[in-house]
């Protein structure tokens, strides 16, 4: 089955050049196209896309609010790619506070715009830039701090959180750690648990939030 897109941007010649770059692959399809983020519900309850290649300024509903309501108001929601123009955009990193599971940049070449989509659809690793690891550092919070200091993480956990925050893949922490990716995916699934976190977007906000790793 291929990996379903909807393109969402209120520049129709973005979602044009994205239309042609992903639908040249055979293993990517995109089901529909949305010029505002207030589009966007009906279209994802309709089409039941993977992924969402979502920009984060349109005139009616940024990218940011249409993240938290389908995160909020779809059962098993898509994906979630921000898509947009400068990567330390503020929007950027409240698109990722919000939800979102990764972040392209419009003026990426076709190969990192098609392997965006893969990756956020397999939903295992992120794509988290540095200058978006260093806006969530300076957001650093005392929450963030208090949520990791009570998550009290094991030895293991707490390496697996630092290489989910490099952005690796569960097969990328196994091979580093020298452990199976089954044990991998219940260490993972043990760090959110004990975060609170829906996601791996939401743990690595909270690891560079609260000082756990530092952007560099």
């Amino acid at each position: 089955m291929p990996v379903t897109v909807l393109l969402v941007d209120d520049e129709p010649l973005v979602r044009t050049g994205l239309r042609a770059v992903l639908e040249a692959q055979p293993d990517i399809k995109v089901v529909g196209e949305a010029s505002d983020g207030a589009a966007v519900i009906p279209l994802v309850r309709r089409l039941r896309p993977d992924v969402v290649a979502m920009d984060v300024r349109m005139p009616l509903m940024d990218g940011i609010e249409a993240t938290r309501v389908v995160l909020r108001s779809v059962p098993d929601p898509p994906k979630i790619l921000v898509v947009t123009t400068f990567e330390n955009d503020e929007y950027v990193y409240e698109a990722l506070r919000a939800g979102a599971d990764g972040f392209l940049l419009k003026r990426a070449r076709p190969a990192e715009i098609v392997h965006a989509v893969r990756l956020v659809a397999e939903g295992e690793s992120l794509l988290f830039p540095a200058a978006v690891r260093q806006l969530a550092a300076e957001y650093g919070t005392s929450r963030a701090r208090a949520v990791m200091d009570r998550a009290a993480l094991t030895d293991r956990e707490a390496a697996v959180l630092r290489l989910m925050a490099r952005g690796l893949s569960n097969a990328e922490i196994a091979a580093k750690l020298v452990v199976g990716v089954e044990t991998v995916k219940s260490h993972v699934s043990a760090v959110l648990a004990k975060l609170g976190a829906r996601d791996r977007t939401q743990a690595v906000i909270a690891a560079y939030e609260s000082g756990f790793v530092s952007p560099g």
